[in-house]
């Protein structure tokens, strides 16, 4: 599975940014999926997963109530709003695959990898 990231960007604090992620084929579509991030110098952070039926979303307790993930199983997407971004947020964002259809915030369980998306926030 190929995944492709879209829609990072450059935004001043308080701004909204859409991420896309679309999967090379149908497989991610019974599997969960997650975005995770990493700052520079930072380890890779849990950010918001959801399995593969939707619905029963988990998020970092940092961005609870500004982001918001969905995926279209149709179109073997995953999408990331984020909402109210702050200079903390800034980070590569990217999009994992899970082996499993149940979500989890450990790396570990996710075997595929997009290349990331830059996001900026300035203040």
């Amino acid at each position: 599975v190929q995944l492709q990231a879209s829609g990072g960007g450059l935004v001043q604090a308080g701004g909204s940014l859409r991420l896309s992620c679309s999967a090379s084929r149908r497989t991610a579509s019974n599997n969960a999926m997650a975005w995770f991030r990493q700052a520079p110098g930072k380890e890779r952070e849990f950010v918001a997963s959801i399995p593969w039926r939707g619905g029963s979303t988990d998020y970092a307790d940092n961005v609870q109530g500004r982001f918001t993930i969905s995926r279209d199983n149709a179109k073997n997407t995953v999408y990331l709003h984020m909402n109210f971004l702050q200079p903390e947020d800034t980070a590569v964002y990217l999009c994992a695959v899970s082996r499993h259809s149940y979500p989890s915030r450990a790396t570990s369980t996710y075997n595929y990898w997009g290349q990331g998306t830059q996001v900026t926030v300035s203040s």
